[in-house]
This record gives C-alpha cells, sequence and structure tokens, in this order.
C-alpha cells in the first residue's frame, strides 16, 4: 500500500530534497504550505516535482489547519521542517521565531496525537541548539547552550518532542542537523551569498562580497544526505535523537577559496580588517568586505558533530563530500547567473 507523508516546510531546500527522496520511494506526499508568498515552490519546480505533491493550505500557528492537514492527507509520517529558519533574522523577530521555530512542534503533535497518535513523527532539530560548545564534538549527550532566538526556540520544539514521546508513547524522534547546504539553499545563508556573489562579480553583475566573521567554522554536509536519515530514523522500532553531521569543520574563508576556482578565480589572500582582498592572479581583483553587522550579537564560532550514533543505528553516511558540494553550488549559481546574464 502507498504509504503518506506530510511535509511542513516543503518549500524550502530540505522539504524539496525530502519531497522528492519519498516520491522516489513510492509515497503519496502532502505539503503544507501558508500562502504568503508570490512564488514559493521555486524550489520544487527546480527539481522537476511541483506537480507531484499535494500542497495543503494550513499555518504552522495554527492548531486547527494542522488537525485538518493530518486529516486531508491521512499521514502516516509527519516531517516537521518548517521554521523561521534564518539564525539572523531571529534577533529581529524573536517572538515570530519562537512561535513558528518553538511552539509550533507542540501543535502539531497535538494534532498528531488527536487524529492519529500511530503516525511516526520526526522534528527538525539543529546543532544552533549547542550554541556555546561545552565539548569539543558534539554528541547527542553534549549539554545545550544556545547562543540565539532561533536555537532557543528550535530547543524547545526538541524538548517537547522528547516529552511527547515519553509522555504518551509517540514515536517521536528529532534529528540534530549540522549545516547541511545545497544548490537550493536560500540567498541569505553565507554559503549561498557566497557562491551567487562569486558567480555575479565573474559576470560583470556584482562588484564585492560582503561577509561577517571570515574565520567562523561549520560542519558542511549536502542536504540530499540529510534528508535521507531523517527518513531513516522514522523507519526505526523505536523513536529517538540523532546528530546527522559530517564530523569534519571548514571555515567561512575556507569555504570562498574552494568555491573560487569553479566560477574561473584562482583567489590569495591580501589583507585583513574591514576590507580583504582576495587577489585573482589572472583577472584582477574579488573584494571581500568584513562587515561587522553581519557578527552575531552571540557569536557561535565552532561546530562540529560526531555522527557515530546515526552511523551505528541508522546505517547512515554522508556520500557528498565537501570539496564536492562546494563545486555542485558554485556551478550551479554560475549557471543561474549566465542565464540572467544572457551569456
Amino acid at each position: 500500500m502507498t504509504k503518506h507523508a506530510l511535509i511542513t516546510g516543503i518549500t524550502g531546500q530540505d522539504g524539496a530534497y525530502l519531497a522528492q527522496f519519498l516520491l522516489e520511494k513510492g509515497y503519496q506526499v502532502y505539503g503544507l504550505i501558508a500562502r504568503r508568498g508570490t512564488d514559493t515552490l521555486g524550489r520544487l519546480r527546480e527539481l522537476g516535482i511541483a506537480d507531484q505533491v499535494q500542497l495543503l493550505d494550513g499555518d504552522l500557528i495554527d492548531l486547527s489547519s494542522m488537525i485538518r492537514a493530518m486529516e486531508q492527507s491521512q499521514a502516516e509520517e509527519v516531517y516537521n521542517l518548517g521554521a523561521q529558519s534564518f539564525v539572523g533574522t531571529s534577533w529581529d523577530q524573536p517572538i515570530l521565531t519562537a512561535e513558528v521555530s518553538g511552539t509550533s512542534v507542540v501543535r502539531i503533535l497535538e494534532a498528531i496525537r488527536i487524529t492519529n497518535p500511530k503516525a511516526r513523527f520526526y522534528q527538525a532539530s539543529t546543532s544552533e541548539m549547542f550554541g556555546q560548545i561545552q565539548e569539543a564534538l558534539q554528541s547527542e549527550r553534549t549539554p545545550f547552550h544556545p547562543r540565539s532566538p532561533y536555537g532557543v526556540a528550535k530547543l524547545y520544539g526538541h524538548w517537547i518532542t522528547v516529552n511527547y514521546r515519553e509522555s504518551f508513547g509517540l514515536h517521536a524522534s528529532s534529528g540534530i542537523l549540522f549545516n547541511h547546504e545545497s544548490p537550493l539553499r536560500g540567498t541569505e545563508f553565507v554559503t549561498r551569498k557566497i557562491t551567487l556573489a562569486l558567480a555575479r562579480i565573474r559576470h560583470g553583475l556584482q562588484g564585492d562580497v560582503e561577509l561577517g566573521n571570515l574565520d567562523s567554522k561549520r560542519d558542511w554536509g549536502f542536504a540530499g544526505d540529510y534528508v535521507r536519515a531523517m527518513w531513516l530514523m522514522l523507519q526505526q522500532p523505536a523513536p529517538d535523537d540523532f546528530v546527522i553531521a559530517t564530523g569534519q569543520t571548514w571555515t567561512v574563508r575556507e569555504f570562498i577559496e574552494k568555491a573560487a576556482p569553479h566560477v574561473g578565480f584562482d583567489l590569495v589572500w591580501e589583507g585583513e580588517g574591514e576590507q580583504t582582498q582576495g587577489i585573482d592572479r589572472k583577472s584582477g581583483k574579488v573584494i571581500v568586505r568584513v562587515n561587522p553587522a553581519f557578527y552575531r550579537p552571540a557569536e557561535v564560532d565552532t561546530l562540529i558533530g560526531n555522527p557515530g550514533k546515526a552511523h551505528q543505528q541508522l546505517g547512515w553516511k554522508p556520500t557528498v563530500q565537501f570539496d564536492t558540494l562546494v563545486q555542485m553550488m558554485a556551478e550551479a549559481d554560475l549557471r543561474r547567473v549566465a542565464r540572467e546574464a544572457g551569456a
């Protein structure tokens, strides 16, 4: 029989890749969508699946629409990927972030408990919950110390998932996902901001790029790998929490250095401080301006995950390495910008 899955946040990076993954496995896929934008289906169209998913009107902050979505979809698996997911915005919109990324989780869990307590639930937790890290390598047992309103909101979502699992016996799991990127990443995120800016500079559509902390370190993986881990969690006999990460870390500066050759630049660094010049030996300069406005009020300098439990219990390992991920993103943006420029 065909399985039914409901995805909140289906129009985001992870939601689109997860929808594609589940469709390939023969699922009937439903997506919850709050129709606030003019064109929210761009990622689904880019993957060629926009007409293969059934979209349901609803909002994470409205319990009644969540109940209707459960009834309409008859979902056996629910993946909560919907959130205000940009950390920087959470300082400007802390209450909205708390509602959408935090307390909305309990609304979804209540909708499941009311309509179909046998449905399996996945909560998208985040490495940002670790924040001011208590251990050099973060695992499921590492204490949390979030450093942003986003991390705090996600921590509530994480613990209420654990609470409903323990209180009501729901098959509710959380994936503590470290940074995961792709060509579908939003342009507000630093990795995609870099690849898009380099492509635009290459085509003469942009003069420089402004970034924050170039020495910030992150554990970056490929989003397509990470949605596979989400699915694996809901196939387990018992629910649990899992860190999903590569176990490797890279700086923002290293990301730029690896991306540049894929858009035709050969960079070396010159200068420090508010203006850093990435020198292209062949064709001039790519200027990276360090803008203090892009620093977080409470910085998280380094995050690196220990995915050992996921390796052992889920049989999950990433398939796309960092260099390949950077190449994938840089080349995708170079093609996009070439079309934009009419080249």
